[in-house]
């Protein structure tokens, strides 16, 4: 009589017969059973931790306990505060994002006001005005300088 079969067939009875009673009939002791349910148990939850392990891999450590429980409920019936646990032991928890704070503040270096709204210029290269523009490109922030002549 191996333990998986004892296990099985007890899950099967366990609201018509006590345990004490059918492990009587089985002839064996109650530790005995409880150990070898301890064991499949461990045997069952090995791959889902690997199941765990494997989708926590595959998006890269991005997502927490709910959505790693939202995609195994697409699979099997399974409770968000195993799956929370069973993250925690293994330590696969999420990678938090550090929000990126805006400096707030004076500068360092307040330029003179050299125009005073005089926008007319005599002769070419005599007022040149200037703006920076940032532009998100692929990932990075590329810087458009553009000058303009007020001749």
């Amino acid at each position: 009589m191996s333990p998986e079969v004892v296990v099985q067939w007890m899950n099967e009875i366990k609201g018509e017969v006590s345990t004490q009673l059918a492990c009587q009939w089985l002839g064996i002791p109650r530790s005995t059973y409880y150990r070898w349910r301890k064991q499949v148990d461990v045997q069952v939850l090995n791959p889902l931790v690997a199941h765990i392990r494997r989708l926590c891999q595959e998006h890269r450590f991005r997502y927490g306990y709910r959505k790693i429980t939202a995609l195994l409920r697409r699979v099997m019936q399974i409770n968000h505060k195993r799956v929370q646990r069973i993250m925690r032991e293994e330590g696969l928890q999420c990678r938090v994002k550090v929000k990126k704070r805006k400096r707030i503040g004076q500068p360092i270096q307040v330029a003179d006001h050299l125009l005073k709204r005089d926008f007319q210029a005599n002769h070419p290269l005599q007022k040149l005005v200037t703006d920076i523009t940032y532009l998100p490109y692929g990932g990075k922030m590329l810087y458009l300088s553009s000058i303009m002549d007020l001749y």
